[in-house]
């Protein structure tokens, strides 16, 4: 249904680098017609010039009344970008994909009757494994979010927040989460070529160990508190490890809290 409405009137795309790019494959694979898209992108990758062949409107023109336009520059593009959609209709709807830009820029630029939805998605959604937070202004109704929740969920899953000052401990958590993660991964490697392996097999070793978790962790649901103290036998090599990592004050839980705190903080001033 939410493909329909976009098919009908069309989805206007500014901005298709890495997340605009994989919001735009994951639209198509779900039916959508590369003709309801119009795309706006300075530089745009070979992949958007063949989907050009395909019906998609690039860097020409606007649909009188989109179904949305969704923003999918950076922040710092977002001033010299966003007077490209002045033309549309004073109360279309408006989603952001942009981190640290809130919803009164966009009130600004597009006027009290805009409706707008900031959403926050991460990297795994370039292979649909994302997950999106949204949050609409005052003017987005329900539909409006029924809607974005709708597109959005072509890339991954999509949580609803309470108020917007949640976003930036969103984008601490799980908007620069994936490079904590990778960060793991790189850590585990080097500290098993340590313990003398050779870099190509720890560096294996510590990727599916990762993503093994990560999925026996989705696929369960259990409590992740559960599933740690299912691998820790009591004087094992486990708990051996865990004994450093859970330390209350060098180890995992004040490492990864002050650095969750410094990614908001962070969001907080760009904000500004």
């Amino acid at each position: 249904m939410k493909m329909e409405r976009a098919a009908e009137r069309g989805l206007v795309l500014l901005g298709c680098g890495r997340m605009g790019s994989a919001m735009l494959e994951g639209w198509i694979a779900g039916g959508l017609p590369p003709a309801s898209v119009w795309a706006l992108d300075p530089e745009p990758s070979a992949r958007l010039e063949r989907l050009v062949g395909e019906g998609l409107t690039l860097n020409a023109g606007l649909p009188e009344a989109p179904a949305a336009a969704v923003i999918a520059v950076k922040p710092q593009m977002m001033r010299e970008a966003l007077p490209s959609l002045n033309v549309l209709p004073g109360d279309s709807l408006f989603v952001s994909v942009a981190a640290g830009t809130p919803i009164r820029v966009y009130e600004e630029a597009f006027g009290p009757a805009a409706r707008i939805v900031r959403a926050m998605p991460n990297t795994p959604a370039a292979i649909g494994q994302g997950i999106t937070a949204i949050l609409g202004n005052a003017r987005a109704g329900a539909a409006d979010l029924d809607f974005v929740e709708g597109l959005l969920r072509a890339v991954g899953e999509v949580v609803r927040l309470d108020a917007e000052n949640q976003m930036d401990a969103v984008t601490a958590v799980s908007g620069s989460g994936p490079a904590y993660v990778f960060h793991l991964i790189e850590t585990m490697s080097s500290a098993g070529v340590a313990e003398g392996l050779p870099r190509e097999l720890a560096t294996r070793l510590a990727l599916a160990t990762v993503a093994g978790a990560g999925a026996l962790a989705l696929e369960t649901g259990q409590d992740p508190s559960r599933l740690r103290a299912d691998v820790t036998s009591p004087g094992g090599t486990t708990a051996a490890a865990l004994e450093h990592l859970m330390d209350p004050d060098a180890g995992f839980p004040p490492l990864l809290k002050r650095a969750v705190a410094a990614a908001a903080e962070r969001g907080r001033e760009l904000a500004q």
